[in-house]
């Protein structure tokens, strides 16, 4: 799915002109980029969080000629997906996590 598919989808469930739809979800996207580039995280609960993280400066290998390079540290974004987001994309995975928080409670008992 890209950005026009998404737009139409969200026009059409909120009964909205394509027009309106793309300057909602613009509207979304440049506050959740400008929250994450001041250093703020963006939370929706139940699908994620969006920051920002550190990477520290690190050596690399340029991969056509082997030689050695110092990557420089940087801030890159970062999505955390949100419990119902992860239970929707993988529902067995999401059974066995509270079988195992089960089986914890009781050895704790």
């Amino acid at each position: 799915m890209n950005r026009a598919d998404l737009i139409e989808v969200i026009a059409s469930k909120h009964d909205l002109s394509k027009a309106a739809a793309g300057a909602v979800l613009e509207t979304l996207i440049d506050t959740i980029q400008t929250a994450v580039k001041k250093g703020d995280a963006v939370q929706l609960v139940g699908f994620g969080t969006f920051k920002s993280a550190k990477r520290a400066a690190r050596t690399g290998k340029n991969p056509s000629t082997g030689a050695a390079l110092k990557i420089p540290a940087s801030t890159v974004p970062k999505f955390v997906a949100g419990a119902k987001f992860k239970a929707a994309v993988d529902p067995k995975a999401a059974k066995r996590k509270a079988d195992k928080a089960d089986k914890a409670d009781k050895a704790a008992k």
